[in-house]
């Protein structure tokens, strides 16, 4: 038996989507080319609605910049 979606969730589910797809690309990019393994795995492991991207993107791995100058 399929499962019936009604419009108005495909839609939020779409803009759900649109919304977190590019936020989850730039931080695995960006943690794989810093080499941090287990934030990779966490990052891609993690749905939460790009919250934990956003953290990664703008907190941990400029902090790390920092501390290497």
């Amino acid at each position: 038996m399929p499962i019936q979606i009604s419009q108005q969730q495909f839609w939020i589910f779409l803009l759900i989507s649109l919304w977190v797809i590019p936020w989850k690309g730039y931080a695995l990019w960006k943690a794989a080319r810093r080499k941090d393994k287990w934030w990779f795995i966490a990052l891609l492991l993690i749905n939460s609605l790009a919250i934990l991207e956003a953290v990664y993107i703008f907190y941990i791995s400029e902090r790390k910049t920092v501390e290497k100058s």
